[in-house]
């Protein structure tokens, strides 16, 4: 088979940016205003009285300290609790696909390559702003590229599952050069009034360059030794509202919130990620000691760090599974892409590292990389 190389990568971020301490004041000001007008219910145990949270509580569950929003209006009014913007025409260029101009451009430009050698795109993200025209199709117009796009969606694996589409591709000879975008507008999606789901999102996106190596301009290119993808269905993580909604006769207008059993997800997805990279490096014949980085899905520390331990078999250095979830948050399908982004420092040729998401579904992409 021939080799396979990601040549460049780009990364979108927000202007704005929401502090633990700010979204914790909005969240204990709804608090007080719902338990208030609530009072009597309360009082005869026919509601549950709100607790508050706090950015000490946010930062031990999660790690997240902060997290970039595209339009922070809104979501910090104790009377919305939502991003407030304009929804753009038919004419206009949609955000999400604004945001992957802008990682695809640096992403580009770090491979050597221009959009006219792109002749196939995948927009892969958690969530996409319409069904169709796929937003791809859209950013393949807006570059100028040629061939053909898709939008495909695997939750917060998506951008592992794209890179491995584009790999096949190029293997398969329907593609030579693959442009992946992860654009990650993920703040419309939280439900800002519950208090276990309030912090984790942020905006973002993502873009990775995928070629043949023989064709390769780059100097920070990485082999891709090896993937391996797995699904498992379970519902502990859900968005559940679509186009049938208006369709039953109970038909409530709902917002499609993230929701999820965390503790659930803890104890039964981490044995599945164990299980799928510690196999790929088997099948690598690759050694925990020869690993030099691990680019983890960047969901919660404490998912990463316990992901770390069980590959390596010891306590990660903080340089070995660097960590984004600090000013990030959650990002998801785009938060392995910014690690691996931001930190490749101190990696010569030669060396080897794990690039793997997880999330949704249950979903699993694990990629096995090489420095050039």
């Amino acid at each position: 088979m021939k080799n396979v190389v990601i040549s460049g990568s780009g990364l979108f971020t927000p202007a704005q940016s929401i502090s633990n301490d700010e979204l914790v004041l909005s969240y204990n000001q709804y608090v007080d205003k719902f338990n208030t007008e609530h009072a009597a219910a309360i009082a005869a145990g026919e509601v549950v009285a709100l607790d508050y949270s706090s950015s000490e509580f946010i930062e031990k569950a999660s790690g997240i300290k902060a997290r970039h929003v595209l339009y922070k209006e809104g979501i910090l009014d104790p009377a919305i609790m939502h991003p407030v913007f304009t929804k753009r025409g038919e004419d206009q260029v949609p955000e999400m696909v604004e945001m992957a101009i802008a990682a695809a451009t640096q992403a580009l430009k770090q491979a050597n390559k221009t959009a006219a050698d792109i002749d196939l795109i995948i927009c892969a993200a958690s969530n996409m702003q319409r069904p169709y025209p796929a937003l791809s199709i859209e950013l393949q117009q807006q570059l100028g590229a040629s061939g053909y796009a898709f939008d495909m969606n695997v939750a917060c694996s998506s951008a592992t599952f794209a890179i491995s589409n584009a790999v096949n591709a190029i293997r398969g000879g329907t593609a030579k050069t693959v442009l992946v975008v992860n654009p990650e507008f993920a703040s419309p999606q939280v439900d800002y009034r519950n208090r276990d789901s309030h912090f984790i999102f942020g905006d973002v996106c993502t873009a990775t360059i995928i070629e043949a190596e023989e064709h390769c301009r780059s100097e920070q290119a990485f082999r891709i030794l090896g993937m391996r993808l797995k699904t498992e269905f379970s519902n502990n993580i859900r968005c559940e509202v679509g186009y049938t909604e208006h369709c039953f006769a109970e038909h409530d207008p709902k917002v499609p919130f993230f929701k999820q059993q965390g503790r659930k997800v803890f104890k039964e997805l981490l044995p599945i990620v164990a299980d799928v990279i510690l196999a790929e490096m088997a099948e690598q014949q690759l050694a925990p000691e020869q690993l030099k980085r691990l680019w983890l899905h960047q969901a919660n520390i404490n998912m990463n760090i316990f992901a770390a331990r069980k590959i390596l078999g010891r306590e990660p250095l903080p340089e070995e599974a660097p960590l984004v979830l600090d000013t990030y948050a959650n990002t998801a399908s785009a938060g392995s892409i910014i690690a691996f982004h931001k930190y490749q420092q101190g990696l010569v040729a030669g060396d080897k590292a794990i690039l793997c998401s997880f999330g949704a579904g249950y979903s699993v992409g694990c990629l096995v990389l090489e420095k050039c």
